[in-house]
Formats: structure tokens, C-alpha cells, sequence
């Protein structure tokens, strides 16, 4: 069975001790391919540099809305040289099932293929509305320019389902795409996620109809979460992406510890039973999905 976590934040301090461990443990379970998204200037840093130390690690970058403060007239650029050419993979072993051939030394591999962790949240409100707006706008840009898909997060207010969080974001989702059309760029059939989405079947729909791709993540696994396990259910299985979003979001039966890449099985599992399918056809689907976006 070949999985893919398209979201786990592996430079976090709660893996320093035991990190390799976590990433072996990836091979163990299946997971061939994970995305690192960055948050911050520094962490989207790390996110390449750990990109770079093994061949089925993968960064994304960019600032988050929660860090928009962050934001000065050098983040963008900054952001753009982090942003490399490919470059010939080290001389590690294949990992993983379906890993084995071509051998993996002397391809060439993209560290960065993604623009995220960003988007709006209004749930913490760290930066003013208008500030998040700006600073997504100028990485929406970023993204068009690099032709690499957004990892979006999106939270209301109070956690509610729906709210003006997602009006602001599918306001300025659907100005983008309308802008990518027009220039015909590539992303303009797929241009992005929709990380952890926590909405209503409306809003995925309207996401959807956009392009996107819906993240899917621990929660679906927890008992009082029948909502969002009804909205899983209800999505086309050729726009789903899992997650982990390590070290949160923990599924069950592991919930209360730390999370890590190699639970991504349980949301893969937890879907299959929600669609009536094999785990492994879902990861195989969910993995051909994340290829597909990520070009990887």
C-alpha cells in the first residue's frame, strides 16, 4: 500500500528527538512521499532543508496567516530565492512500496512544490483582516509567477463551519482563478488544497468547482465529528488529498499523543469505510491525487 501525507510539519521541536526515527517509520507504514508546508520565513527554511536531506521529503513555503505581521517588502523575494531549481538527488536507497524503480540517484528533484502554509484565520485573529488579505494576495502572486500550487488554511471564527472567513477566501480564490484563466496558466486546472478543511459541503463544492483539491485530516476519525465525516463522504474521491498535519491533529486510535506522518493510514482508512472502498484503493487514489498536484 503506497500512501502520501501531504501535510505534516516536521521541523516542529517536538520531533528533534527522535526525527529520523519518525521519517524511517514513514517506509514502514507505506508513506512514500510527505509535504512539508512552512509557516513562517524560518520554518519554510527548514521545511527545504529537510526537503533536501532525503528523497521523498518535499517543502512548501510560505507565511501564515496567523504570522502575517511577519510580512516586509524582502519576504516575497526571499521567498522566491528559496524557491530553487531542481537538482540531482543524493545516493539514498529507494524507500517504500512502488519506490523501487527508477533508482532514485541521478534524477532530478524540485524541493519546493508548493506556495503554503497560507491563507485566512480568523479564529486567533493575530494579524488584522486586512493584513492576512494583503499578504495572501501577494502570495497568490508568488504562486502564478512560480506556477506552484497554494496550501490554504482557512479557520472561522469560533471554529464554525462557515462563516466570513470562507467568503473572504472563495472571494479572492475565485478573483485568482478568473486571473489564471485569462493569463492560461497551467494552475488554472489545479491549483491548490484546501488544507484540513473543517467547512460545509457547500464551500468544499464551490472549492471544487474552482479546481481545488480538499485536505482531509485526524478529525474525521473522532467520535463527535459527524459532520464532517457526512461532507467526506459526499466528496468525489479524485479531490481528496489526507493529511496528517503532524504534530496535531491526531486520529484515533493514536489521539492523544503526538502526531506523525505514518498515521496518515487511519484517515486513509476512515475514508474507505466512509465510501464503501479498500483502504489501499483509497491511498492509491489519494497518492495518484497528490502527484497529479504537486507534479512530483
Amino acid at each position: 500500500m503506497t500512501l502520501t501525507d501531504t501535510h505534516a510539519h516536521l521541523y516542529w521541536d517536538r520531533f528533534d528527538e527522535d526525527r529520523d526515527e519518525v521519517i524511517a517509520r514513514c517506509a514502514e507504514f507505506g508513506v512514500t512521499r510527505v509535504l512539508i508546508p512552512g509557516t513562517t520565513l524560518k520554518t519554510s527554511l527548514a521545511s527545504v532543508k529537510l526537503a533536501e536531506s532525503h528523497p521523498h521529503l518535499f517543502a512548501a513555503i510560505g507565511i501564515h496567516p496567523t504570522d502575517a505581521l511577519e510580512w516586509t517588502d524582502e519576504t516575497k523575494n526571499e521567498l522566491k530565492k528559496i524557491a530553487k531549481h531542481p537538482r540531482p538527488l543524493p545516493s539514498l536507497p529507494p524507500q517504500g512500496e512502488g519506490m523501487n524503480s527508477p533508482p532514485l540517484e541521478g534524477r532530478l528533484k524540485r524541493e519546493v512544490v508548493a506556495i503554503g502554509e497560507i491563507g485566512l484565520d480568523y479564529y486567533w485573529n493575530r494579524a488584522p483582516r486586512h493584513t492576512q488579505k494583503h499578504i495572501l494576495k501577494e502570495q497568490l502572486s508568488l504562486a502564478e509567477a512560480l506556477k506552484l500550487p497554494v496550501v490554504l488554511h482557512l479557520r472561522e471564527k469560533n471554529d464554525a463551519l462557515e462563516g466570513n472567513c470562507s467568503v473572504d477566501l472563495l472571494e479572492m480564490l475565485t478573483e485568482w482563478h478568473a486571473n489564471l484563466k485569462a493569463c492560461e496558466n497551467p494552475l488554472v486546472k489545479s491549483p491548490g488544497v484546501l488544507h484540513s478543511f473543517s467547512g460545509t459541503r457547500e464551500i468544499a463544492e464551490k472549492a471544487i468547482e474552482l479546481g481545488f483539491i480538499i485536505g482531509v485530516t485526524g478529525p474525521i476519525t473522532f467520535k463527535k465529528m459527524s459532520q464532517r465525516r457526512e461532507m467526506v463522504a459526499s466528496l468525489p474521491l479524485d479531490k481528496i488529498l489526507i493529511e496528517t498535519d503532524s504534530p496535531f491533529l491526531t486520529p484515533h486510535p493514536k489521539r492523544g499523543k503526538r502526531n506523525e506522518p505514518a498515521n496518515v493510514r487511519f484517515v486513509a482508512e476512515k475514508i474507505a469505510e466512509l465510501h464503501g472502498k479498500e483502504t489501499r484503493e483509497i491511498a492509491e487514489i489519494t497518492t495518484a491525487n497528490a502527484a497529479r498536484l504537486f507534479d512530483w
